[in-house]
Order: C-alpha cells, then sequence, then structure tokens
C-alpha cells in the first residue's frame, strides 16, 4: 500500500518559517520525482515545487526564492522548509508522486496533508 505522511504544519505569523515533512513508502521513493501541492480553502489543487529523484528543482513562481524543496532518498524523506511565509500560503499541503499536478493525480494516492495557516 502507498502511504504518504505529510506532517509539520501549524499556525505562523507571516513573515516566519515552517519545515514540512512527509514519509512515503510503498513505492520505490529513491527512483520517483516528487512534488508538494496545496488546497487553499475553497480552493482547488495548486503544485508549488517539485524535486527530481537526483535533486533537481523547481518552483512556482508564487513561491520561487521563499521555499525550498529537498529529500533524503535514503530515509524515503521529502520536506518542504518554507520562509516569509505569506497568508496566500495558508493551505493544506500535500506531498505527491510525481513532477507536476497532472502526474500526482495520475499517481492516485494522497496523504492526509498538512495545515498551514498564515495568520496575524
Amino acid at each position: 500500500e502507498v502511504q504518504l505522511v505529510e506532517s509539520g504544519g501549524g499556525l505562523v505569523q507571516p513573515g516566519g518559517s515552517l519545515r514540512l515533512s512527509c514519509a512515503a513508502s510503498g513505492f520505490t521513493f529513491s527512483s520517483s520525482a516528487m512534488s508538494w501541492v496545496r488546497q487553499a480553502p475553497g480552493k482547488g489543487r495548486e503544485w508549488v515545487s517539485a524535486i527530481s529523484a537526483g535533486g533537481y528543482t523547481t518552483y512556482a513562481d508564487s513561491v520561487k526564492g521563499r521555499f525550498t524543496i529537498s529529500r533524503d532518498n535514503a530515509k524515503n524523506m521529502l520536506y518542504l522548509h518554507m520562509s516569509s511565509l505569506k497568508t496566500d500560503d495558508t493551505a493544506v499541503y500535500y506531498c505527491a508522486n510525481g513532477r507536476s499536478l497532472v502526474a500526482a493525480l495520475s499517481f492516485g494516492t494522497w496523504g492526509q496533508g498538512t495545515e498551514v495557516n498564515v495568520s496575524s
């Protein structure tokens, strides 16, 4: 069974930082591109960032320069380091298998997500 377990979210003030984690199992993590996807209240899912199996990273324009995606293949872990957080970053954050939202949707398995609430 594929499992994706996100953690690390919480309430943070604008300008603050958070580190999200994703524990993956049930597939060959080390050879898989991975993404972070988020869903703001009342909105659809939005692709945030991706990292290839070899460590190449890409970011949505809205987070570039503020977020950093990373992975630890030995631990089957994916991370998202977020800084300079804005209220628009408020969302439930999901890790996903694939380099894009379309790929993640095709993969089909989602974790419970972790909620990030950026508010004063």
